[in-house]
């Protein structure tokens, strides 16, 4: 087994340094076929530059896409998946190229707390693609794709928001919960938002000095029944009432 494993390394070599081009065409297309990506990439890499004006340019530049894809090496696959896209705009396999460079972004679009610079590029992506193809077969999955992203671009701005409130800076909480709750209306995290709002709005109104108490309590009121009209039984419907209770108390004074 292990000779059988040493002489094909290094037939695999030999073919990498070979200049057979139509040999190494037909073996990067049994590695790709027996989904050995690595060795599908090797040679699809060499055969890319090669290979350009010839009829065959577009098999070996979606392959090597689809194989660096299959590796689960996605900023290569889509750097090809939109060249391909871009060379070969009315082949078959264009708008297949297309999705799949948008979904590489997908892929590479990290956890909330990091830079969303990928799941930015990806909505913008999938945006466009659906502007091109409205009546493509992956135009459904491309709006869920697309809710998937924005739903953590709230996440990242509702984590953002809510570090002002956790550092008791109230004011600046109002307004960032409020312009993340304008970016992301329908984020899942609108209820716990809208609460926090209506609590920033009452910390501050009860941290305030004397000449803005009025104002601020006042501003807690209107919190209240914006939140209490969409949400009027909710987990928070002790804390809400006390908030409502005590403001109350403070504007009659």
């Amino acid at each position: 087994m292990l000779l059988a494993v040493v002489g094909s390394s290094c037939q695999y070599d030999k073919l990498l340094k070979s200049t057979n081009y139509k040999l190494k065409y037909n073996k990067a297309l049994e590695y790709y076929q027996d989904e050995d990506y690595t060795k599908a990439v090797g040679l699809f890499e060499q055969l890319n530059p090669v290979l350009k004006a010839t009829d065959r340019a577009d098999t070996v530049l979606y392959y090597l896409s689809n194989s660096y894809f299959e590796q689960g090496n996605y900023i290569l696959a889509e750097h090809h998946y939109q060249q391909f896209y871009e060379t070969f705009g009315n082949h078959q396999w264009a708008d297949d190229a297309e999705f799949q460079s948008a979904y590489c972004n997908y892929k590479l679009s990290p956890r909330p707390a990091l830079d969303q610079g990928y799941t930015k590029n990806a909505i913008n992506k999938f945006n466009l693609f659906i502007t091109r193809h409205p009546n493509h077969p992956k135009v459904a999955r491309c709006h869920k794709l697309i809710q998937d992203m924005t739903d953590k671009l709230a996440i990242k701005a509702y984590k953002s928001a809510r570090l002002y409130y956790e550092m008791e800076d109230y004011k600046a909480a109002v307004i960032a919960l409020e312009n993340a709750l304008k970016r992301f209306p329908n984020t899942t995290h609108r209820k716990e938002i809208k609460f926090l709002i209506l609590k920033s709005q009452f910390l501050l109104a009860s941290n305030s000095v004397k000449s803005k108490e009025q104002e601020r309590y006042q501003s807690t009121l209107d919190a209240y029944y914006t939140f209490t009209s969409e949400y009027p039984d909710s987990e928070y419907s002790d804390q809400v009432k006390e908030i409502y209770q005590t403001t109350q108390q403070n504007l009659k004074n």
